[in-house]
């Protein structure tokens, strides 16, 4: 198959595998268009499922975005295909966030065809993870993944890690406290199951994990406001396994590279058999977002706190189908 013979049901394959991706709290908030005449897919965003009050200026959504991006590269190289990506477009279309358009591969772009496995292996996991450390090769090719796409992680030293920590639990005193924060958080959470919500977005009961029984956890807690009976307590580590993924400036076009970064050290630690999860609830407050960053650092601005360790993977969480963020346009 060539990109010339390019056919709406291989279309429908890739968007399947981008939508795998992670976005906060569940939203995907994408739309995909297919230009047949071009063999090209704009990916949109979708204002309508952006978070108003932690994301005003939809950086989270367009992580998100961005995530999917990459995962439609991977699925793109996996179907003898390359997703020749440009970003941010059109000035006058704002949330047109990329177009790729669909081409024969290139020997570098195979190597992500090796990501493909991970795509629907990948799951945020909210359990608490052991204290075995992460060896430094695996850490070393999570930092190659990050510079690929043209951003940096790194891991934080003692006394920054604390000081992350004390963010985290900052921030969620901040959400606590705020209830238009924490109607918009218990929105996007259900307490029924996947199946039984008749819902295809958010976070399902599954994936709530236990609740700490130890102090404070290194995840969001999405069953706060919706008790389940059985839901169960568990210890966490004392001291999680955490990365910041960083850019030195912060556009958007910062912030999309970034969402394809995240997803490709996602797919890496995933392949390479480490659970994850993310920490995002101080970079949801500007006050606490700059001082998650180390001074001493070149990074200037941190995008994601990922959490990383050897434990459960997370369940797997609903999907739109692909009819209702898949439109094909032109002939």
């Amino acid at each position: 198959m060539t990109a010339a013979h390019l056919d709406p049901d291989t279309v429908a394959r890739l968007v399947g595998d981008a939508v795998t991706a992670p976005s906060m709290h569940n939203a995907q908030p994408w739309k995909f268009i297919f230009r047949p005449g071009g063999n090209t897919i704009e990916l949109h965003g979708d204002p309508e499922r952006a978070m108003t009050r932690t994301d005003p200026n939809h950086r989270a959504l367009h992580l998100g975005c961005a995530a999917a991006l990459f995962n439609l590269r991977v699925s793109a190289v996996r179907h003898g295909l390359r997703a020749r990506v440009r970003l941010l477009p059109d000035d006058l279309q704002p949330w047109l966030l990329a177009t790729a358009v669909l081409d024969e591969p290139t020997d570098e772009d195979r190597e992500l065809a090796a990501l493909h496995p991970a795509l629907r292996r990948r799951h945020t996991s909210r359990f608490p993870f052991s204290d075995e450390p992460v060896p430094d090769t695996l850490m070393d090719g999570l930092r190659s993944a990050a510079r690929w796409e043209g951003c940096r992680l790194t891991v934080p030293g003692d006394w920054h890690m604390e000081t992350v920590l004390g963010l985290v639990r900052d921030a969620e005193h901040r959400e606590d406290i705020d209830p238009l924060v924490r109607a918009e958080t218990s929105a996007w959470a259900s307490p029924a199951p996947a199946s039984a919500a008749g819902r295809g977005d958010g976070i399902p009961v599954a994936a709530f994990g236990p609740r700490s029984s130890g102090g404070p956890a290194p995840v969001r807690d999405f069953g706060r406001d919706h008790p389940v009976a059985d839901r169960g307590w568990a210890v966490f580590e004392k001291r999680p396994q955490l990365a910041l993924l960083g850019t030195s400036t912060d556009t958007r076009v910062d912030w999309l590279r970034a969402g394809q970064a995240l997803e490709r050290v996602l797919l890496q630690a995933t392949t390479d058999g480490l659970a994850t999860s993310m920490t995002s609830q101080p970079l949801e407050w500007p006050e606490l977002r700059w001082t998650v960053r180390d001074p001493l650092e070149v990074m200037g601005h941190v995008q994601m706190v990922v959490r990383l360790g050897y434990g459960p993977h997370g369940p797997e969480t609903p999907r739109r189908p692909v009819a209702d963020v898949l439109e094909i346009r032109g002939g």
